[in-house]
């Protein structure tokens, strides 16, 4: 999840997104940058717009951490 795929993961997350419950699994991700929590926090806009209560799992340590510093890590609920 880098700068050059955020705005396809964006939108291909968006087009999965429906109502109910979702957990998105993030355990394949073998590398990602800030724009990963822009990509995160979008799918959550996203959802709940749609009706999804949106939670993640295997958040990549390196993208917690940014979520971290960026004082948003409460913003991103954790399955």
């Amino acid at each position: 999840m880098t700068t050059d795929q955020a705005r396809e993961l964006l939108e291909r997350g968006r087009d999965l997104i429906v109502p109910g419950e979702q957990v998105i699994d993030l355990s394949g991700v073998g590398h990602a940058d800030s724009s990963a929590v822009a990509v995160m926090l979008g799918w959550l806009r996203h959802g709940a717009l749609t009706g999804a209560l949106i939670r993640f799992a295997g958040v990549p340590a390196g993208v917690a951490s940014l979520a971290e510093l960026y004082g948003v890590s409460d913003l991103l609920p954790l399955a």
